[in-house]
């Protein structure tokens, strides 16, 4: 067994598990502050049945994304001890700020926002609820501006062996940071967008109630933001592909499978990439596409794998099929947001049709997309740990291999058994439905000649 190799794994074992949860918090933060918004301003009761509904769904993924995350600062130290030590000028101060900005914010308002709702007045918990949105959105700046410096880095110098910063704004707002923070809050919204509709879509169908409390109006809600999303982020990623063709062409060569440097490459839809024999077997492309999506040239240059030694080349056949499934999962979901678009258009939104029975089953489709897409970034960087100055071989802990596939283990059956516990219990709050969750009373704990009523629909002070 071969310690690097299993340290890379219980690495990424551990970040794919986490990513899932901020992919779902973020855009369902803001979700969360549409929704309290429009009751504030409609005091329509279908809103605040669907913001407490979907309040719990977020209460359940923020708690198992702060558990898992916090076990990938210690694997800097365990698994990736030289790397924190050559890159801790860089690293740990931006993981710093994240946890005294991001992570503060959120955990102090979070308990008005989870549990405050008829507490406190309307407005601060409307507040509450927008500062943990922001919460959310500063931890991705801080976490993307790190890994993002680590893929294109740039304002520091190599002294003695260990990184210094010689200008903070270049570190931060590295060339690749404003394509990937974009790239990923648009895959979280539109992530965000399915998960609604998934789940709205099966209570419009199974619970009847749920029809009287808001489950069409989600459905309307999230099928406009998928029809927004889905086509940004077509346009982010092509403005993505550019920079990362400027920055870190190789990881390009892996993604469209070519091998010798050419002009007018073809758009691979299917092929087996042979690294030893350095060739692809049974291509079937598009003559000229990848040229002409990457250069907006057809007859535009690719650089190709062996430009570079094998040593340099990242695993390809994974790289080239995770940009596959990436790609196709977003065409997937704007192929079905211009369907829904065309069902509205039609005033037949909610009927019962294959569109709205596939829905549910659409519901991974946005997760599997951003860990397809997390794949092709980290794989695709590899043998770097920070492109081109720090090999991960160099930024590696010397641990056993014995003791390393033991942790990678036992953090496979733990995270196995929270995933489960996960599912089961948000099964149980999407099967409860809005219904249940709009019978349930506001118990202010305020007298209540000064708590502020929000069951009622006028939201007046009893």
């Amino acid at each position: 067994m071969d310690a690097v190799l299993l340290s890379r794994l219980q690495m990424a074992f551990t970040l794919s598990y986490h990513i899932l949860f901020p992919t779902l918090t973020i855009g369902l933060a803001w979700f969360l502050v549409w929704l309290e918004a429009r009751w504030l301003r409609s005091r329509r009761a279908e809103f605040l049945t669907l913001y407490r509904f979907w309040s719990k769904v977020f209460a359940l993924s923020f708690g198992m994304g702060v558990v898992s995350g916090v076990v990938l600062s210690y694997e800097f130290g365990t698994n990736f001890a030289p790397f924190s030590a050559i890159t801790g000028n860089v690293i740990g101060p931006l993981m710093s700020y994240e946890v005294l900005s991001a992570f503060f914010l959120e955990a102090g308002f979070l308990g008005v926002m989870l549990f405050g709702q008829n507490r406190v007045p309307p407005w601060l918990h409307f507040f509450a609820t927008l500062m943990v949105a922001v919460g959310t959105l500063m931890s991705a700046f801080w976490i993307l501006a790190a890994n993002s410096w680590m893929q294109t880095p740039a304002g520091t110098e190599l002294i003695d062996g260990r990184f210094v910063v010689s200008d903070w704004w270049a570190v931060i707002f590295n060339p690749s940071f404003p394509y990937r923070f974009s790239h990923m809050l648009v895959a979280s919204f539109l992530t965000t967008a399915f998960v609604v509709l998934g789940v709205s879509a099966w209570q419009w169908r199974r619970n009847l109630p749920d029809r009287e409390h808001g489950a069409g109006s989600a459905i309307k809600m999230a099928l406009a933001m998928a029809l927004v999303m889905a086509p940004l982020q077509i346009l982010l990623g092509d403005l993505h592909g550019l920079q990362v063709k400027r920055d870190q062409p190789i990881k390009v060569a892996a993604m469209e499978g070519v091998w010798e440097t050419e002009r007018g490459a073809p758009l691979l839809l299917f092929a087996l990439p042979d690294m030893h024999a350095e060739r692809n077997h049974y291509e079937i492309g598009i003559p000229k596409l990848a040229s002409w999506i990457l250069t907006h040239d057809p007859d535009g240059e690719i650089i190709g794998l062996k430009t570079v030694p094998a040593s340099d080349r990242p695993n390809v056949p994974l790289v080239f099929w995770s940009f596959r499934v990436m790609v196709g999962c977003g065409l997937l979901m704007l192929l079905f947001a211009g369907w829904g678009a065309w069902r509205w258009w039609r005033r037949r939104l909610v009927h019962d049709s294959i569109w709205l029975r596939s829905l549910p089953w659409l519901i991974p489709t946005g997760f599997v997309a951003t860990l397809a897409g997390w794949w092709v970034a980290e794989v695709g960087r590899q043998p770097w740990l920070v492109y081109g100055l720090l090999r991960t071989a160099d930024g590696a802990s010397p641990l056993p291999a014995e003791r390393i596939a033991e942790s990678l283990l036992l953090f496979v059956v733990v995270y196995s058994l929270l995933f489960a516990l996960y599912l089961f219990y948000l099964k149980r709050v999407v099967q409860n439905g809005l219904a249940a969750v709009a019978a349930q009373p506001l118990t202010p704990l305020l007298p209540r000649s000064t708590a502020v009523s929000l069951d009622e629909p006028t939201g007046q002070k009893e």
